[in-house]
């Protein structure tokens, strides 16, 4: 099929880290031993929390789900990642590249979301303790998830729905490690407008929203911390939260980094290193962060190791 002198493009071929080429190999294990822990780490919160009645709180309701986004975001991109490292030919086809599109942004604007969500959840907690298991009830949670989920579907489809009305011509070559909308948009043969559009609206919407959320959230925590009289008061009820904070501030800090800069600053290929970070190096890192600083998780798998050594006796 032709449009005027040029063929449809049914393939792309992802560039990749094509400026390391010499290293492929330990780059190959390199990520390989990052989505090990990230799969062991993210799957064994998972299980730790499902099996726990401890852990049944909102607080870790809203953990599991952000430890099954991590799980899911990273299984999008890793593995093809990892093949093209010992692939001489880095193809992926049409319908595979949208949708790698369509789930990678589905699952960082959930991520986001949640993120935010478990902000308002810590607000509750600390500033209206007395009607916490009220204003946070198991009904208003899976309403929370559900909206997390649906809304991220619809920004995902947006983006996915508006790459699938451009034509893609003889240029075929991704510029990236994976299937990434502005990469793609620089391919198009015909105007971006629109796309270009959609992505500022949405994109916008889920980091301006989440943001003012997550500041408002946690200037009232900081405040009702700063009221509390004893000095172990302070560390309980900053305890909470704390992993929280640290996970929110890699997350989008991170983004900040990648997207919040003047174009000379980064080029395409310093752009596409650094997103390594965002999508493939934080979902590592948030199971580990809930494990070695929060108590309850840590108490929770003590007691899961003690059954096991037990039976297994």
């Amino acid at each position: 099929m032709e449009i005027g002198n040029s063929s449809l493009v049914t393939e792309f071929i992802l560039a990749g880290l094509t400026e390391y080429s010499k290293i492929k190999l330990p780059l190959f294990f390199f990520f390989l031993g990052i989505y090990i822990v990230t799969v062991a780490g993210n799957l064994g919160l998972l299980i730790l929390i499902g099996l726990n009645s401890p852990l049944h709180t909102p607080m870790y309701y809203f953990l599991f789900n952000l430890s099954f986004i991590d799980l899911c975001y990273s299984s999008v991109i890793t593995p093809k990642l990892l093949i093209n490292f010992v692939s001489t030919t880095n193809i992926i086809s049409y319908g595979g590249c949208m949708t790698q599109l369509f789930f990678s942004y589905f699952f960082v604007s959930a991520e986001c979301y949640v993120l935010m969500v478990m902000a308002y959840d810590r607000y509750v907690a600390i500033c209206r303790p007395l009607l916490y298991m009220v204003t946070m009830s198991p009904q208003v949670c899976s309403f929370l998830a559900a909206i997390v989920y649906v809304v991220a579907f619809i920004g995902a489809w947006a983006h996915t729905g508006c790459m699938l009305r451009l034509t893609f011509c003889n240029a075929n070559t991704i510029n990236h490690y994976m299937c990434e909308i502005l990469a793609l948009l620089e391919l198009s043969c015909t105007s971006t407008y629109i796309n270009e559009l959609v992505v500022f609206i949405i994109v916008g919407f889920a980091v301006g929203v989440s943001t003012l959320n997550i500041t408002v959230s946690y200037t009232f925590i900081i405040s009702s911390i700063l009221r509390i009289r004893s000095t172990e008061g302070r560390s309980k009820a900053f305890s909470t939260c704390s992993s929280h904070i640290i996970v929110v501030s890699i997350f989008f800090g991170s983004g900040a980094f990648m997207y919040l800069h003047p174009s000379s600053v980064l080029s395409m290929d310093q752009g596409k290193v650094s997103t390594l970070f965002y999508t493939i190096v934080i979902p590592m890192l948030n199971p580990l962060i809930y494990s070695f600083r929060n108590k309850e998780v840590k108490v929770a798998l003590k007691k899961s190791l003690s059954r096991k050594n037990i039976f297994l006796s």
